[in-house]
């Protein structure tokens, strides 16, 4: 428990000098400037292919990630398959039962009696199509959600958080803020994920991760909104709704986003407590992730 303690002030105050230095970059400006005049907090941060950090807002600061945590989920059961614990086509029997009515599930509606899927369909489904269902039949196969949390935390990334599983999640409006992390953490899983440091994974199942990412079907007007045509990127979103009072509490995306020279860019974007309208936060998200763009293809030039 020290050592997480200890663990964790150092990321924070390595944090402090990021966001202290971070300033002074001209990407960083235009950023904080663009954000300016808008109803919602927003946490960003951009770190460039080897792992420089060049944009940081409120990167230490926790955010609700909802259906983000489906990518961390996904790494996890890979990390399992890879242990030899499941195989990427064992078939997994989907009973109606399994298949929660009032909940976003592409699963439900295409094979609304049930079904069976492998394990490997089931992460695409997940991931790709953000599949509610499919999440939490994941997380039953891994034992709930304090296995994925734990599985990162011992890894060395304490600035997350996953307690609940999407059933619950919707059970309360402030149960969405048990699952966090923060945009910094965000980047660093990322990065880690892509060039595999550890490694996390196999390759195969890495490359398996990274084209069903880069298949994501929602949120289309967030990262690569506004991008040229074309412009490939490998992300995972992540949404709240608005509640009664017209806050949306979550909109989300996390990215790796290929530049023309086929160099990454790495990009955490969590937009909270905002009172502005969806079409507003999903460009929120696309107008910084453009700012990013044009900043390493200028220095291309």
């Amino acid at each position: 428990m020290r050592m997480k303690i200890v663990l964790g002030l150092i990321l924070l105050l390595s944090g402090s000098i990021y966001a202290q230095t971070q300033r002074v970059n001209p990407l960083n400006r235009e950023m904080e400037n663009y954000l300016k005049g808008k109803e919602a907090k927003v946490g960003v941060v951009v770190t460039d292919s080897v792992g420089n950090v060049v944009a940081w807002i409120n990167g230490n600061t926790p955010f609700p990630m909802q259906s983000v945590f489906k990518f961390h989920i996904a790494m996890v059961m890979l990390a399992e398959i890879d242990q030899g614990r499941f195989t990427i086509d064992q078939k997994i029997k989907i009973k109606r039962s399994d298949l929660k009515t009032k909940t976003w599930s592409p699963i439900r509606d295409q094979y609304p009696k049930g079904t069976t899927l492998t394990i490997g369909e089931i992460i695409e489904y997940t991931v790709t199509l953000s599949d509610n269902n499919g999440c939490d039949l994941l997380l039953k196969l891994l034992g709930g959600p304090e296995v994925v949390e734990q599985f990162f935390v011992s890894r060395g990334y304490p600035n997350f958080s996953v307690k609940i599983n999407e059933a619950q999640m919707h059970k309360s409006w402030e149960a969405q803020f048990k699952n966090w992390i923060t945009p910094a953490e965000s980047n660093r899983i990322l990065i880690d994920f892509y060039h595999n440091k550890g490694p996390i994974l196999t390759s195969t199942s890495r490359l398996f991760l990274l084209q069903t990412l880069f298949k994501t079907e929602t949120g289309l007007n967030r990262l690569k909104g506004k991008l040229p045509e074309g412009a490939i990127v490998a992300h995972k979103t992540g949404s709240s709704g608005t509640n009664s009072k017209g806050v949306t509490a979550a909109a989300n995306d996390i990215g790796i986003v290929i530049l023309p020279d086929q160099t990454p860019f790495f990009i955490s974007v969590f937009v909270s407590q905002s009172t502005e309208n969806e079409k507003v936060n999903d460009a929120i998200i696309a107008d910084l992730c453009v700012i990013a763009w044009d900043y390493f293809t200028n220095a291309m030039e």
